[in-house]
């Protein structure tokens, strides 16, 4: 015989909202912060050690079953799963995990991402988000006039990076050249350019862009005149404030005359270098930003933001309206005649969290000042580390940093034993370093977004790599990364910091 229902038997879990929500979260945050310093120092490095398949097996036979039949309750799940994820995360905090743009985010950041998390609006009507619509409009017209600061009304979108302001931005120019009478526009970018413009270009059923040659990184107004004096019809130029290899700058100011004289439109991904304009001492570096059609920012590179905080700046926000698009459940006329904002039209998306949060607690906590310190800190970091690397024996850099990121490399491996030498540092869990050509070569590439970390932690991962690139040569196994006698302990006081 079936059990009898019994409805006073049964509690829902609790809600993170409504006015009981906070004492909700409260136990559990606890055990998430509790899991999370158990998981580091389990860790005990920048990645996990043993490689990929390792990784999964200890995630796997921490995590099995992942859909028990029935549950093991909210403090041993988020307990036993932020702790193993957390020993398999790689640490962007950690001085040695300096292999890509994927910041540190601040503390203060990603908690108003919890608020975010816990009200759950969603942007795509007022009635969903009516304070979070109000501020993200308040905040994007602040963060367009950084773009745009002579212009009366720029604007500006909240993307989830910079692959969508990109998509975005070629979007926007084919709706220009579609409404001028031409069926599309011809996209010209450098080789330098972000991957993100060749896949937006085929998601939007634009012909392949014509790339042109960058060979010292950059991409040069004469060759861009070249290749515009050649094509028919409308024309978006790219040009990139950062790139992802190098962290190189265009020439702006003269791609922004040559596009203008040829009656080309200008799209410039400043989703790395954006951010230079919160400083006095580097926004010159991207004098001609002005100049450009649309610009591509992105917050979680060189803006301590939790994943994901991208933006899309325009001069006018006319220049939005190809992406306007009516839902009777959504923006209905009536609606829109009393006054709820039209929310459909600012992104691709429809449910969309509210992001802007944790940027605007960020712009108000820090300002325009704070901001700019930590910009100025992390650039001057890179020099630090250049002067480091042309003062050490074994090892060679690329060129001087334009931003933040340093190309350099031990100096008698061949690419294959410098390939083989930056695994060996990753699989132990030793040190992570990213990768990347430049002059037919290839070189490890450290990309510093962590403004906490100093000279003697750069001189102790430079020692480390060399020993480790010997080690390569010579033809010896790794020793897990342990260190050369230095007589200094690495950061972070483990003494060898081997990833275990």
């Amino acid at each position: 015989m079936p059990t009898p229902y019994d409805p006073g038997a049964y509690r829902p879990p609790a809600l993170a909202g409504g006015a009981s929500g906070p004492s909700h979260l409260r136990p559990l945050i606890d055990t998430v912060l509790g899991a999370l310093a158990q998981g580091a120092a389990a860790r005990g490095g920048p990645i996990p050690h043993g490689g990929p398949q390792a990784v999964a097996a200890r995630l796997r036979a921490l995590a099995a079953p992942v859909l028990p039949t029935g549950g093991t309750g909210a403090q041993e799940a988020l307990h036993t799963l932020v702790r193993a994820v957390t020993e398999g995360s790689a640490d962007p905090a950690d001085p040695y995990c300096v292999a890509h743009l994927h910041c540190p985010p601040l503390a203060l950041a990603v908690a108003a991402d919890l608020a975010v998390s816990a009200l759950n609006p969603s942007m795509d009507s007022w009635d969903q988000a009516p304070a979070a619509s109000t501020l993200e409009a308040e905040t994007t017209a602040a963060l367009a006039a950084l773009v745009y600061p002579d212009l009366p009304q720029p604007d500006c979108l909240v993307t989830t990076g910079g692959s969508e302001s990109n998509q975005l931005g070629l979007l926007l120019a084919r709706e220009r050249a579609r409404a001028a009478g031409s069926p599309g526009v011809h996209i010209v970018c450098g080789a330098n350019a972000h991957h993100s413009i060749h896949r937006a270009a085929w998601l939007l059923g634009l012909p392949e862009p014509r790339t042109l040659p960058t060979p010292d990184g950059t991409l040069h107004p004469a060759t861009v005149e070249r290749a515009l004096a050649e094509l028919h019809g409308p024309a978006l130029v790219i040009a990139t404030a950062g790139t992802t290899d190098s962290g190189a700058i265009d020439p702006l100011p003269g791609i922004a005359e040559v596009t203008t004289a040829h009656g080309a439109e200008l799209h410039i991904d400043a989703s790395y270098g954006g951010p230079l304009l919160f400083s006095r001492r580097h926004r010159a570096r991207l004098t001609g930003l002005q100049s450009a059609t649309s610009v591509a920012l992105d917050l979680h590179k060189l803006g301590w933001q939790p994943i994901a905080a991208g933006l899309l700046a325009v001069p006018d926000a006319t220049a939005l309206r190809p992406l306007a698009i009516r839902a009777d459940y959504l923006n209905a006329d009536d609606d829109t005649k009393a006054g709820l904002p039209d929310l459909l039209g600012r992104s691709l998306r429809t449910t969309r969290r509210a992001d802007i949060l944790k940027i605007a607690v960020t712009l108000r906590a820090l300002g325009r000042d704070g901001l700019a310190q930590l910009v100025d800190d992390v650039c001057q970091q890179a020099q630090q580390l250049a002067n480091l690397i042309e003062a050490h024996p074994g090892l060679t850099l690329y060129a001087r940093p334009t931003i933040t990121t340093v190309l350099f490399r031990p100096s008698h491996l061949t690419d294959s034993e410098l390939a083989t030498s930056r695994l060996a540092l990753m699989t132990s869990g030793s040190a992570v370093l990213g990768r990347a050509h430049a002059a037919d070569r290839l070189w490890l590439k450290a990309t510093l977004l962590n403004p906490t970390i100093g000279p003697a932690d750069f001189t102790a991962l430079l020692d480390l790599v060399a020993h480790t690139g010997r080690e390569t040569r010579t033809g010896r196994p790794p020793s897990n990364g342990q260190e050369p006698s230095t007589g200094q302990d690495p950061p972070g006081g483990n003494t060898p910091r081997t990833g275990q």
